[in-house]
Parts: C-alpha cells; sequence; structure tokens
C-alpha cells in the first residue's frame, strides 16, 4: 500500500497523476497527499469522491517556510507511516519572445523549477526515509537536454530550457548522495502534454497518457532508475520519425 506526495496537482499533469493513483485499488496506493499553491475545484472533487485516500495540503514550492510549515499536515495525512513516493512536478514555463535578449524571468524560473525542488525534498526526505520504496521523480522536459537545445530553438523559453537542465543536474546529484540509502532519484519527461503549461492543444499528449507514462518509470526498478532522465512510452509516439519520440528510454543530458 503506497503512499504518494504530488506537487502541483490543481491541474495538468499533477492532476492526472493524482486521478490515475486513486483509480487504483488501496491496496496498491493507500495515500495520495497533493499540494497547491491556491485551492482547486476539480483537485477538490477528486478528494471528496476517494474516500479518504486524497488529502489536499497548501504550499508554495518557491517558498521553503511555506513548505516546512507544510510538514505536519503531510505527516498527519500519512497517520504515522512513512512516504514512498515523491513526485515533484509543480513547475513553471514561461517564454521570451526574443529569446535570451528578452529573458526577464530566470531568477523565477530558477526559484520554482530548481530551489522548489530541492526545498521540497529536503523537506520530506525524513518521512521518504521511513518509507519502503523511497522513490522521488523530478518531473523535467527534453527542452533541458543541452544536447537537445539546436532541435528545440523553435521554442523560445529559455529560462525553462535553463532551469529544466539545472534541475537534472539536481537530481543526478541527490542520486549519488541517496543511492547507498536504497533510493531513487530520476527526472521523467513527461512528454509535450495539451495542459495549460504545456501550450493547450498545440501539444501532442493527453495529461493522462503523460500520467500513465510517468507511473511506469516510477514503477521501474530502482536500479534502472536512479540518476537517469527518461522519457515516457506512448505506443505509436516510439516512431524514430517523429520530432518528439515518447519510446521509454533516456534522453541525452
Amino acid at each position: 500500500m503506497a503512499t504518494y506526495l504530488i506537487t502541483g496537482g490543481a491541474r495538468g499533469l499533477g492532476l492526472a497523476l493524482t486521478k490515475h493513483l486513486v483509480a487504483l485499488p488501496a491496496s496498491q496506493v493507500s495515500k495520495v497527499i497533493v499540494s497547491v499553491r491556491k485551492p482547486s475545484t476539480d483537485l477538490d472533487l477528486v478528494a471528496k469522491s476517494s474516500s479518504g485516500r486524497v488529502n489536499v495540503v497548501q504550499f508554495d514550492v518557491a517558498n521553503e517556510s511555506s513548505i516546512q510549515k507544510a510538514l505536519p499536515a503531510v505527516e498527519a495525512a500519512l497517520g504515522g507511516k512513512g512516504l514512498d513516493v515523491l513526485i515533484n512536478n509543480a513547475g513553471i514555463a514561461q517564454y521570451a519572445e526574443n529569446g535570451t535578449k528578452s529573458m526577464d524571468t530566470l531568477l523565477e524560473s530558477l526559484q520554482v523549477n530548481v530551489l522548489g525542488i530541492h526545498w521540497v525534498t529536503r523537506t520530506f526526505l525524513p518521512l521518504l526515509e521511513k518509507g519502503q520504496l523511497k522513490k522521488v521523480a523530478n518531473i523535467s522536459t527534453t527542452l533541458g537536454s543541452i544536447a537537445f537545445a539546436p532541435t528545440f530553438t523553435w521554442a523560445s523559453c529559455p529560462a525553462y530550457k535553463i532551469s529544466k537542465a539545472a534541475l537534472n543536474s539536481l537530481t543526478v546529484q541527490y542520486s549519488l548522495d541517496h543511492a547507498k540509502d536504497g533510493f531513487t532519484f530520476v527526472a521523467i519527461s513527461p512528454g509535450w502534454l495539451k495542459t495549460e503549461l504545456g501550450g493547450g492543444d498545440m501539444a501532442d499528449l493527453l495529461p493522462e497518457q503523460g500520467a500513465k507514462g510517468t507511473l511506469e518509470i516510477i514503477g521501474r526498478p530502482n536500479s534502472e532508475t536512479n540518476g537517469k532522465f527518461v522519457k515516457v512510452f506512448v505506443e505509436g509516439w516510439d516512431n524514430a520519425d517523429r520530432l518528439h519520440v515518447y519510446d521509454g528510454k533516456e534522453a541525452p543530458w
């Protein structure tokens, strides 16, 4: 009976992950704790119909004090048990029409997409140490791949790309520090999703497809994913002729 904490669950991928997990039997997933910065009607509806399996907590990943103040609520929701899986999903993507010349959001992007994940992970690490699975999944993107950078020049979001590259590096550092304790830290690219962050219908995949692929990667053995940067697998999208390939394999850094 695994326990999960998902950040940024008000909408998009975070909401889809929550719905997917709560649809599984309670014998597989006993508790899903979901963080939001602001109340979410959609998430509240999921929580109300979950028979107590979904708990919503409020904190801002860009504010370390806010995260720390939420720790007692998360501990209470776990009822003395450990946390098995942390999914660092909360993030921002902001556009700069003229590329780096007009990039005014780098500090904010780093604070949310890198520092926020570090703060969340560090705060809840003691609960993960008490858990059985000891998995941390950081939601990244192939837009943060330095190797792929020439391919994605059409996407004018340099601060987002830079911050996700830094997140990938943060993931590796955590993986090296905690592998000896049975942890896995993995960066996951869930695909270009039809969400507010992803740009709506112009994107490739439904949030549900990204959620399913993300959870499949999290479910792999720790030895296969620790310190890795992995793309989701989506049937029909694993053709190398496509611009975006979702083949479940490692992405280049």
